[in-house]
């Protein structure tokens, strides 16, 4: 009789067992899905544009080369303007405020509302362009100046040309130093993970050698600023 209670008593234990064993597995269970439910759906891997040799990145690191490409889109979106600066430049800063930090964008809204009262804006046609031989495969070591793993300088020279109407009012070849820093913040409206944080310095004009496509001195038509 008593070797029929041990062989109950061990079973009894062994269930016992298995079922604390079940339960660390349930709560392992929700600790992984909980880990997975967390983890980041999307992410965003710099690769640089020159793929014609090879390139190990970490994941997390942004090269110099994709935060220039990220500096001169973004700059070259926010002066373009088609048909008319006063409506033109104000739908901008407010498509790409996501690429841009809130100093930034309380800066350029300042530089919008004196443009605007000093009539700089209407009817205006503005574009900048990268200066043929002024971009960052000719020189990246000036072009790009790396601060940190979150924050760089970007040297942008662009010619820079305004309209009124047809008539050409500005033609002018200006150095922009744009500060630029890891903005991780809103994937859905900056899947960049970066934003302009305006200028680290005003901006310069420059001169260039007489070439075929770019005049050999500035042109300004108008005393405005870049």
């Amino acid at each position: 009789m008593s070797r029929f209670k041990n062989e109950v008593a061990h079973l009894t234990a062994h269930v016992k067992t298995l079922r604390i064993s079940a339960g660390a597995l349930f709560v392992l269970l929700l600790v992984v899905s909980g880990g997975w439910w967390s983890a980041p759906r999307d992410l965003t891997i710099h690769v640089p544009p020159d793929l014609r040799s090879g390139s190990t990145r970490k994941w997390w690191e942004v090269p110099p080369e994709s935060v220039y490409a990220f500096s001169y889109y973004i700059f070259q979106q926010l002066h373009r303007w088609p048909t008319n600066g006063e409506e033109d430049y104000a739908r901008n800063l407010n498509a790409l405020s996501g690429y841009l930090t809130p100093a930034c964008r309380a800066y350029l809204q300042k530089d919008f509302d004196a443009r605007r009262v000093a009539g700089e804006l209407r009817q205006r046609v503005r574009g900048v362009y990268e200066i043929p031989g002024r971009g960052y495969g000719d020189d990246p070591n000036m072009r790009v100046k790396v601060l940190s793993n979150k924050d760089w300088i970007v040297s942008l020279d662009l010619n820079a040309d305004e309209y009124y109407g047809s008539e050409p009012v500005k033609r002018a070849l200006v150095r922009y130093s744009l500060k630029v820093v890891r903005s991780d913040l809103d994937p859905e409206r900056n899947p960049f993970g970066l934003a302009l944080d305006c200028y680290s310095q005003p901006p310069q004009r420059i001169s260039v050698a007489a070439t075929a496509d770019v005049a050999p001195k500035t042109m300004t038509i108008e005393g405005a600023t870049p």
